[in-house]
């Protein structure tokens, strides 16, 4: 376990510690003796200094190359050419390295060239100027291959920035803390590279209490992205101005459908959001004890669970299921909002589907139920960080829809 991060087993005795932890560190101020030496890394972990890495030998493959057509052509007749190699040489350079480097290796490999001929002597011949010209155009054209590539890796950087951007735009981070909440949120994208995708989170501290909505819009693509812009949007201003939990999911459902009038295609029929909306009361419960209550409106989403500080688990489903937000022409079931409880030291796991559809190589679903159930977290980033962990071991690095994570702790 890291500092900080508490989760146990109800078999497990004390002191105990899972294998791939490292072992608990003394406590703060207590003197316990000289440090304990590090355990050894097992032979796949450790790291020798002359261990070469498959990036280190994709660089120093052009010199090798060099090498070896300076070598080719000392051990065969002249009527034979190592002119590949030395082509092959400032191409491979090219996409890996800068274009410093890139032109150095194109001199290289033409002063390559004109040595080995020279011991055949200085008057050059058809064959000498064919390969000179041929490696010194090879060079070139590297050069140029090179530049391209780095004008391409800026404009990515810079689309990146953008993205990164927009995402916090969107989505951002919530205060860590909010009216005596420990709060944590999470996105996981299943394209590489993305930052923002379907899924959707908020927070909003509002005079009704701590209000959330995490949810899930059908759909890809930048259509899925402005949906989720104006599902957060109308969230973020309803949390604030209505004053009980349903009328603000009829607010988002009157979002939505004022949004299907301006899109075209499939989408203006068959888009949907699955949304799961939480309130968290200012002051505790309505009767003034101690222990807390959450209302929860669900729309058609994964429930939340409710993580209790002696590690037992409760799924907070909804007694009667209701339509995804945008699909009120199908029927209209009136919103109620279930109250249940949230005592100290509870931890509140909002979610998508994403976590529970992901599937590892022999198709299982990963079971956030079974996952969690009679484990112990210190804090809601514990959590988070530690069910991203599992779900990309557990379908392989490859998931396959996104995941948005939002947990709340009462102290």
């Amino acid at each position: 376990m890291r500092p900080g991060e508490l989760e146990q087993n109800p078999n497990a005795r004390p002191g105990d510690h899972l294998p791939d932890d490292p072992a608990p560190a003394p406590a703060p101020g207590r003197v316990s003796g000289p440090a304990p030496a590090p355990a050894p890394l097992p032979p796949d972990k450790r790291r020798h200094p002359h261990h070469l890495t498959p990036r280190t030998l994709a660089r120093l493959l052009p010199a090798l190359l060099i090498a070896a057509g300076i070598l080719y052509d000392l051990l065969t007749p002249r009527v034979f050419t190592a002119v590949p190699f030395f082509t092959a040489a400032p191409l491979i350079a090219a996409p890996l390295a800068s274009l410093r480097t890139t032109l150095l290796t194109g001199l290289a490999a033409l002063a390559a060239t004109v040595a080995v001929h020279a011991r055949f002597g200085l008057e050059p011949d058809v064959h000498t100027i064919t390969e000179v010209v041929t490696v010194s155009t090879v060079a070139l054209l590297a050069a140029a291959i090179n530049r391209v590539l780095r004008l391409g890796d800026r404009r990515l950087a810079s689309a990146r920035e953008i993205a990164e951007a927009a995402q916090r735009a969107v989505l951002p981070e919530p205060d860590a803390r909010m009216a005596g909440f420990d709060i944590a949120a999470r996105y996981e994208a299943a394209q590489e590279d993305a930052f923002i995708g379907g899924d959707l989170y908020a927070v909003q501290d509002s005079p009704h209490g701590v209000r959330l909505v995490v949810g899930d819009v059908r759909g890809k693509g930048m259509g899925a992205v402005a949906a989720v812009a104006v599902v957060i949007g109308a969230f973020r201003e309803a949390a604030e101005q209505e004053t009980t939990l349903e009328a603000v999911a009829q607010r988002l459902e009157r979002a939505l459908a004022r949004e299907r009038t301006r899109r075209d295609g499939i989408d203006a029929f068959e888009g949907f959001t699955t949304a799961v909306l939480a309130e968290l009361p200012h002051g505790g419960s309505s009767d003034g004890s101690d222990d807390g209550v959450v209302r929860i409106v669900n729309r058609g989403h994964p429930p939340p669970l409710l993580l209790h500080d002696d590690g037992t688990l409760r799924t907070l489903a909804a007694p009667e299921p209701a339509l995804p937000l945008g699909m009120a022409d199908l029927g209209r079931w009136p919103d109620r909002a279930t109250e249940s409880g949230f005592p100290s030291g509870a931890t509140l796991l909002l979610y998508t589907d994403g976590l529970s559809e992901a599937r590892d190589a022999h198709g299982r679903f990963y079971d956030p139920l079974r996952r969690l159930a009679g484990r112990r977290f210190s804090d809601p980033r514990s959590l988070l960080g530690r069910l991203a962990a599992e779900v990309r071991r557990h379908s392989g690095g490859g998931m396959a829809d996104d995941m948005a994570l939002l947990a709340v702790r009462r102290p």
